[in-house]
């Protein structure tokens, strides 16, 4: 059978954990690098296996998480102290009309309340709502943004039992409870995973207020899954497992103990070291087949050799 295909569009220094991406219109791509505190652009390219050279939009004084794009060439970045302070923030970066080599406009809308602990995932589920994972605190927020691009305000959205981290596991760093998180918009369905529970759950959402419409429910599991992206047309996810090097296969009205489906990382391609996230290309006919994929080179949970590779920017092409 024929499987997916891997090309290299960028890569970054040994012990880079890029967390979280997102696609342009043109396939250019943004990307947060967690431990180094920075926001990236990595240019279209249309060569296969040729490289392109990341450039670098700006550097922050906090842990950078999720990366969303709530407007054309508009996004919100989360920061998050996670580990120390729990101090988290909302960043606004502003690409319109952003000439080569220039510094976009940067600022922050939010500060989040004493309640915050880690933020993670996120994603839009209407025109200036966010949500936003919060990974050790077993919740999600909801971010109501300014329709002209001032102060946000944010809230408690949802918490639940399975968003829950373990404090008692042993393994460094502390591994997330809900993580990534995806709004499937004709169901009207939040999607999330559960890292350290090894859960992939789903809530179903009102269409009319966006609040929670019901309890959340377990669609699969029985990995460390982090990131992934949804194909509504085929009823699947593609999940990113971090620590596991692999990307997954989830039906999304299968039953909870079905079977794993692997579509790469077995056996274990190098070039997939710490999956993280996973978001689907923009191009005509890309969704659903083309994805474009991000590593932390193995930074988290090194492979059998002990050694960290460079973190790559990844294509992948599902066959037709």
């Amino acid at each position: 059978m024929e499987t997916a295909t891997l090309h290299t569009v960028a890569e970054f220094p040994e012990h880079s954990f890029l967390e979280n991406l997102a696609v342009r219109s043109d396939n250019s791509i943004v990307v947060t690098s967690l431990n180094h505190k920075q926001l990236w652009l990595i240019p279209a390219s249309g060569v296969a296996d040729t490289p392109v050279e990341p450039i670098l939009l700006h550097t922050y004084d906090h842990l950078v998480s999720a990366v969303v794009e709530t407007e054309p060439d508009v996004f919100h970045v989360a920061l998050s102290d996670g580990y120390t302070t729990h101090a988290s923030y909302l960043s606004r970066v502003d690409l319109r009309g952003r000439p080569p080599g220039a510094a976009p406009a940067v600022e922050t809308v939010l500060t989040f309340d004493s309640r915050v602990r880690a933020l993670n995932g996120g994603c839009p589920i209407a025109p200036g709502v966010l949500l936003l994972a919060d990974c050790f605190g077993g919740f999600v927020w909801r971010v109501d943004l300014s329709a002209t691009g001032g102060p946000a305000a944010a809230d408690v959205w949802l918490a639940h039992p399975s968003m829950e981290h373990d404090p008692l596991s042993t393994m460094r760093p502390p591994q997330p409870g809900i993580n990534g998180v995806r709004y499937a918009e004709r169901t009207h369905h939040l999607y999330y995973t559960s890292t350290a529970q090894r859960l992939f759950m789903r809530v179903p959402v009102d269409p009319d207020t966006r609040d929670p419409a019901g309890a959340p429910e377990h669609v699969g599991g029985g990995t460390m899954a982090d990131d992934f992206c949804l194909d509504e047309d085929a009823g699947v996810a593609y999940v990113t497992t971090h620590r596991q090097n692999t990307l997954d296969r989830v039906l999304l009205d299968g039953p909870p103990d079905q079977p794993r489906d692997i579509v790469l990382g077995d056996p274990l391609d190098l070039r997939l070291l710490g999956p993280s996230s996973i978001a689907w290309g923009r191009g005509p006919g890309e969704y659903g087949r083309v994805a474009y994929l991000i590593t932390d080179g193995g930074t988290t949970a090194p492979p059998p050799d002990g050694r960290a590779r460079r973190s790559k920017v990844l294509r992948m092409e599902l066959p037709r």
